[in-house]
């Protein structure tokens, strides 16, 4: 899954701080830092969360398909 931020939307109330604290963060400015946008299997429930939970509908989640005939 690929996890996208809208920095224009994002409030930095840091509700997903809250949720998962292993993929976001906020600098010194309050200003959301992300970890990885690559979310991985262990992280999922958490950040799907997090992103459901945001006021402001900021954070998206999407699913990455390979294109092996590339």
């Amino acid at each position: 899954m690929k996890l996208s931020v809208d920095y224009d939307l994002c409030e930095s109330n840091a509700l997903c701080v809250g949720m998962a604290p292993q993929i976001f963060d906020l600098d010194d400015d309050d200003n959301l830092l992300i970890a990885t946008h690559d979310i991985g299997e262990a992280d999922a429930a958490s950040v799907r969360r997090a992103v459901a939970a945001c006021p402001r509908a900021a954070l998206s989640l999407s699913d990455t398909v390979l294109d092996e005939t590339a």
